[in-house]
């Protein structure tokens, strides 16, 4: 919720599918003439930076940003980055932003497995490799970020936007922080206990940032 109030005017947002979706859909508020662009029900990985860049290319006179996890962005992200670093500075705003969820973790099905049908997360096929964006993005000439602590958002956001070369904002996040609907359901709260019970790794973890998350939107109300 940092980055709302710091939204430019005439922003365009793009989001990734997975739990970056989520994170774009409950924290961001757009404002009039704003745009946003995700995959929506399609659920396709690896569409938030080929979005943002098409929409750099006819909007080149706005600023951009993309929010991907870092399973998409290992999947064509990382690829893209070299595509913004072959054009931006053709673009009459060089502001483009990359926002990096870097978890190690395929989240949203994680998440799905785990409160749909009551499975365990299963490591071999969840994890990725970890990989430092910001420096791949470096590698690449742009401009890159790592951010580690939460309190330090706020001004990396300010220091992004601000930037006059594209940015790599690599942002280590938990992966057992969950991605939870305003309402929910009994049927998923069950299978969430029953992936617990069943031996899920770090599962003292993921139920105290569950508890802390409702807490907090309860707080927020």
């Amino acid at each position: 919720w940092e980055l709302s109030p710091k939204l430019p005017d005439d922003v365009i947002v793009t989001a990734d599918s997975g739990s970056a979706a989520n994170w774009y859909a409950r924290d961001l508020k757009f404002r009039p003439g704003m745009r946003g662009s995700l995959s929506g029900t399609l659920a396709t990985m690896g569409s938030g930076m080929p979005y943002a860049i098409g929409a750099k290319f006819a909007n080149p006179a706005r600023p951009v940003i993309a929010c991907v996890g870092d399973g998409a962005m290992q999947m064509n992200g990382m690829a893209e980055l070299l595509t913004v670093a072959k054009y931006y500075r053709q673009w009459d705003d060089p502001r483009f932003i990359c926002l990096v969820l870097h978890n190690n973790d395929l989240n949203q099905v994680t998440w799905e497995m785990r409160a749909m049908e009551g499975i365990p997360k299963f490591s071999e096929t969840q994890v990725i490799p970890d990989i430092s964006y910001a420096e791949f993005a470096e590698l690449a000439g742009l401009r890159a970020i790592t951010v580690h602590n939460p309190d330090d958002v706020a001004a990396v956001w300010d220091e992004a936007l601000a930037s006059d070369v594209p940015v790599v904002i690599d942002a280590i996040v938990d992966p057992e922080v969950p991605p939870l609907p305003p309402h929910v359901e009994f049927a998923d709260a069950k299978h969430m206990m029953s992936a617990v019970l069943k031996g899920d790794p770090n599962a003292a973890h993921m139920v105290k940032q569950t508890f802390k998350g409702k807490a907090q939107e309860f707080l927020q109300s």
